[in-house]
Order: structure tokens, then C-alpha cells, then sequence
């Protein structure tokens, strides 16, 4: 059964068919199908194209579609072009001739695009609903662990010490600002194309603040040729997916390595692991390692869809047919990925002797000793040298900052007194650091309360998107 075809003296050839055909894929569209074409159905019956009865019976017979499209062998020999022809054609088996009213003043080209937009507006609903969850459980390892004192690190250097929740708090904005972003994208997502026909409008008088009211669209789109031409909002999805993806891989990183043997700062629960088929002592990070790779799945998901649309004349292009498979990969790789997160971070636990070892041996005291020199008048220019000379000499003798007391530090320089020697412990120098945003304990505890309330709110907005 084809949509089209009056113009045509044959039918397509089955190469041709087979080549273009969409229903493999785009059969994830069936439920937002189904509940456009109601929508579309009541439309139709304020116009007087059907009646009420009628109405009555093509809102029910899309109803029984998606209850029986539910069943995983639905589609089972089905040979339809795509989901849309799919649905016409169970809808004539169900109520006949009628089905063929449907269509009227309404092109597949912005039926498409409420149908992507529908079922993209849930998947956004569940990503943010998972993003609350994953910052929920970072919030709670952190809380775990109030007092660990861990090595920050640039160039994968050790270069100052912070606590453990400062670090995880970093990762809390990361996700926070993915809520943003999905957010962003979803509001874009919501925008009601119904009423554009082809490109051009319809041509029937349908009322589309009425449509859009009965499918929970807050606003219409504002022209008919762009309805036709834009997946800004796929790639707006896209562009959301990715950068929480980013963010899941950079987390994954730095756990896999924090988990090795060569840092040996936690352990990650036997229920994320795997092991080895020939070694027997391997516990391996797949999870994260997983969640990495993914990421890449994802990233090419937004380049693919970028480089369809990027030299698409107006309007419409059968190019676009391919936005779909990107769209549904990069929310099943984000949502499965979100969830493995979580998994992880319950499963974490972190030995704290060993991070603060590491910060005590090294010399991630260093630059709280140039501004401690800085504070009693030194130009930190020179305090920066000063305290670099200390250094070098700690390396050549192989000392480390705990060998070094008050009288021995002012023995190295005049312009150290004895009581800086304090700042040796990287708790010290962590207690000068209380501006908002520091790695300060009064500051990391009220950054702490202020990211659960941020999370509360966060969850709230989530729940009724």
C-alpha cells in the first residue's frame, strides 16, 4: 500500500523498495504515530471532514494499533515503505474506506516531524529523569566520604590537594549543566508542526493553538518551509546526548584509572567487573570502559546527522529519511550509559589512605607556601622561585615535605618562618581556600547543601517536563 502514486504508470521497482524502505527502523515511531493521528482525527472532526461517529472510530481503531503494536512480533512480515504506511494500512483493515480521510490536508513531511518530535520529547523526559539519578548517587559518594583528602591533577600531574566531594562536585556541575542543555533541547523538541502540510500550509482551516493544546505543546511553529526543512532540534537532541556522553567518558577515565593498581585509590563492586577468560586474577572496569567506547557511537551519531543536513536545499529531502537511526541510537547509548554510571558510583569504594598518601609525599603543598610567603609580603614572584628552589632541593636529597620543620624550612630562606612549616600537611593549605567554589571544607560543605537543593530542583523539573 503507497501513500502516492496516480502519477505513476508503474510501481517502484524492488530495488528501489528495498533501498528506500524505512519501516525496520522507523517502526519506533508507531506509538507517536498513532497519537499524532488522533490528534490529527479530532482535528479533521472540527472541520467537518468526518464526523463525530467517525472520529470516534478512527481515535479508537489508532488506540488498538498501539496496544497490539506492543506486541515484539507486530511487525512480523510486514513489507510496508514505512511506519506511517504501516499504520494506514492496519487502520483500513480496522475501519475500511474511512482510513482513506486520514490524509486530508496533511502531508507526511510535518506528520514526520511530529513524530520524531513526540517520541524525542520522551526520550529527553527519560534522560533527564536519569541524569537526576546519577547526580543523586555522585552526591551521595561524596557525602561518603566527607574528610578524603585526594591530589588534583593537571597534565595528569599531582598539582594541589583537594577533597574528594570538591572533585565529585565537579562532575556534579558537568551533569548539572547536561540537565540544562536537554532541557534546552527538549523545549525545542515541543514545538507543534501539525498545520505546515507539505511546505506551504494546509489548505484546510484547522486550528493549530487547538492541536497543539491537544497534544501538549506549549507553542506552533512559525513556518510551514521551515517545518519541512529542519532538524535543528534532532541535532539539538544530538548535541545534548553527546556532551553527556563527554562528560560520562571523562568520569570513566579518570575511575578506571583510579581504580588500577598503579593508584589503587578504590575498588569498584564485583557487580560492574568482569574478569579474565585466561587470567584469573583480572577484576576489569568494563562498565566504564563501556561507557567510553560508547561515547563514540554517540559523537558520530551528531556528526552523521550534521553532515545530512548540511548542503539540503528547501524543504524537504529524502536525505533527511536517515536523521532517525542517529536519533534513536544516541538515546538508547545515553540512557543505558546514564544508567551504568549510576550502577557505578553506588558500587565505588574508595580507600582514603591511599589519595592522601599520595598528596603528602608530593608537593601539592607548593603553591600554598608561595601564597603563604605572598600573604606575609613577599612578591609572589619571588615567593614562586623561593618555594620552586625548595623543591628542587626536596628531589636532589629526596626528601619529601613532611622531613622539613619549621627550623629547618627558615634555615632555607630567610623569607620562611618557621610556623609556615604548618602548611606541609595539604589539609593546611586546604583551609585557605574558602571562597565559593574552593576546595576549602566550609566551602565544599556549602557546596554540598547548595547542590542538593540545586538537585531537589532539578528533580522537580524533571518530573513535570
Amino acid at each position: 500500500m503507497k501513500l502516492w502514486g496516480g502519477r505513476f504508470e508503474t510501481g517502484p521497482s524492488k530495488i528501489f523498495e528495498q533501498f528506500s524502505g524505512s519501516l525496520h527502523f522507523d517502526r519506533k515511531l508507531v506509538l507517536a504515530d498513532t497519537e499524532g493521528s488522533q490528534a490529527f482525527a479530532r482535528a479533521l472532526a472540527k472541520q467537518g471532514i468526518v464526523t463525530p461517529g467517525e472520529c470516534d472510530l478512527l481515535v479508537q481503531a489508532f488506540g488498538q494499533i498501539a496496544t497490539e503494536a506492543q506486541n515484539p512480533n507486530y511487525f512480523d512480515r510486514a513489507e510496508d515503505e514505512d511506519v506511517h504506511t504501516f499504520v494506514i494500512r492496519k487502520l483500513k483493515e480496522k475501519v475500511g474506506p474511512l482510513s482513506d480521510k486520514i490524509h486530508t490536508g496533511r502531508s507526511r513531511n510535518e506528520q514526520v516531524s511530529l513524530d520524531i518530535r513526540l517520541y524525542l520529547r520522551t526520550c529527553a523526559d527519560a534522560l533527564l529523569a536519569d541524569l537526576t539519578e546519577l547526580l543523586s548517587a555522585l552526591l551521595a559518594l561524596a557525602r561518603k566520604y566527607p574528610d578524603a583528602v585526594i591530589p588534583g591533577y593537571t597534565h595528569l600531574r599531582r598539582a594541589q590537594a583537594v577533597l574528594w566531594p570538591h572533585y565529585l562536585l565537579a562532575y556534579f556541575e558537568m551533569f548539572a549543566r547536561d540537565f540544562e542543555r536537554m532541557e534546552q533541547a527538549r523545549a525545542r523538541i515541543n514545538v507543534l508542526p501539525l498545520g505546515s502540510g507539505a511546505l506551504a500550509g494546509s489548505g484546510f482551516g484547522f486550528d493549530r493553538l487547538e492541536m497543539a493544546r491537544d497534544l501538549n505543546f506549549p507553542e506552533i511553529t512559525r513556518n510551514s518551509m521551515d517545518v519541512a526543512a529542519d532538524r535543528d532540534f534532532g541535532l539539538d537532541f544530538l548535541y545534548a546526548s553527546s556532551m553527556v556522553m563527554l562528560h560520562l567518558s571523562r568520569l570513566a577515565e579518570d575511575w578506571i584509572l583510579y581504580s588500577s593498581e598503579e593508584f589503587g585509590w578504590m575498588t569498584l563492586g564485583d557487580g560492574v567487573t568482569s574478569g579474565s577468560s585466561l587470567m584469573p586474577q583480572k577484576k576489569n572496569p568494563d562498565s566504564l570502559e563501556l561507557i567510553r567506547g560508547k561515547s563514540g557511537r554517540v559523537f558520530g551519531d551528531l556528526t552523521s546527522l550534521f553532515i545530512t543536513m548540511k548542503g539540503l536545499p528547501m524543504t524537504y529531502n529524502r536525505d533527511m529519511q536517515e536523521d532517525k537511526e542517529s536519533l534513536f541510537d544516541a538515546f538508547h547509548q545515553a540512557s543505558g550509559s546514564l544508567s551504568m554510571a549510576k550502577a557505578v558510583a553506588e558500587s565505588v569504594a574508595l580507600n582514603p589512605a591511599v589519595p592522601r598518601a599520595a598528596a603528602e609525599e608530593s608537593w601539592v603543598v607548593a603553591t600554598d607556601l608561595a601564597e603563604e610567603l605572598a600573604r606575609s609580603g613577599v612578591p609572589f614572584h619571588r615567593a614562586h622561585q623561593l618555594v620552586g628552589q625548595l623543591v628542587l632541593e626536596s628531589v636532589k636529597s629526596g626528601k619529601r615535605p613532611s622531613d622539613w620543620d619549621g627550623a629547618s624550612l627558615a634555615a632555607f630562606a630567610p623569607e620562611f618562618k618557621p610556623e609556615m612549616a604548618r602548611l606541609f600537611s595539604p589539609v593546611e593549605g586546604m583551609k585557605t581556600r574558602e571562597l565559593p567554589g574552593g576546595t576549602g571544607p566550609h566551602a565544599v560543605a556549602a557546596a554540598l547543601d547548595d547542590a542538593q537543593d540545586r538537585l531537589n530542583a532539578l528533580t522537580r523539573r524533571a518530573a513535570v517536563a
